[in-house]
């Protein structure tokens, strides 16, 4: 037996810092988004873990995840230091409260810098100067609701607001890229806004925002697209990287 072999130690995978992820147990999208993304940093470490959630979306099974999220993040690099905790639902966050959720994180992480798909759209707007917003959902009405009036209260405008009225998160992440684009599109069309938000984490949208940006010319940004520039901001990486789009050029506004 070769015993307590000589060994040096370096910064491992994750030099630059760790972000913990919570994923939704139905989400099947954000997953390979939030890898093709983090891929352009790759300094940075993400690690996820998966929340149990229903499938069907309504205001009541968004509300029925809070007390599942301290457990949920408990058991992410049990342990270990982790920078960032992103929560990922934006409809839940909403529904929960944006305090709510990062008191339920911080209750296993202390102190842990936190983000969720609406707290990073918002400072996503902040550093876009953008206060017209055109939205883009998949949600049946009543959690449209939540969406529109949460970002009102939040002192935006949203002068349009489209929905693909779908309440499975399977359903959802089958929505083809080119349907996205073009509701995007209509959603543009239909009033003069500074930007456009898709809502949902189970939405692909990530490796098509900057291409649909050139071709309409506002910017455009989606819950996990928002959520990784606001993590990764938050983890203290600055780096500019145009190609995922104008937002990812910019740090968060003070």
């Amino acid at each position: 037996m070769l015993d307590h072999l000589p060994f040096v130690a370096d910064a491992g995978l994750a030099p630059a810092g760790r972000v913990g992820l919570i994923m939704l147990a139905s989400d099947y999208t954000i997953e390979a988004e939030f890898h093709w993304l983090f891929n352009h940093v790759p300094t940075l470490g993400l690690y996820g873990n998966r929340i149990f959630n229903e499938d069907q979306i309504t205001p009541e099974t968004l509300r029925a995840m809070e007390p599942r999220i301290t457990s949920t993040t408990a058991e992410i690099l049990p342990g270990g230091e982790l920078d960032v905790v992103a929560f990922a639902c934006t409809s839940a966050s909403m529904a929960i409260g944006e305090e709510n959720v990062f008191g339920r994180i911080r209750a296993a992480r202390p102190g842990v810098r936190c983000t969720t798909p609406i707290t990073a759209a918002f400072a996503a707007f902040r550093a876009l100067g953008a206060k017209r917003i055109g939205v883009l959902t998949p949600y049946r009405a009543d959690v449209n609701r939540i969406v529109a009036d949460y970002m009102i209260a939040g002192g935006l405008e949203v002068p349009v607001f489209g929905s693909f009225n779908e309440e499975s998160d399977a359903a959802v992440a089958n929505i083809s890229p080119e349907s996205i684009s073009a509701g995007i599109r209509t959603v543009m069309d239909t009033a003069d806004v500074d930007a456009v938000f898709v809502s949902c984490t189970s939405v692909r949208l990530a490796q098509a925002a900057a291409g649909i940006e050139a071709g309409i010319g506002i910017p455009v940004t989606s819950s996990n697209h928002a959520m990784a520039w606001h993590a990764i901001r938050l983890a203290g990486v600055e780096t500019s990287i145009p190609e995922l789009g104008r937002l990812f050029t910019l740090t968060p506004a003070n």
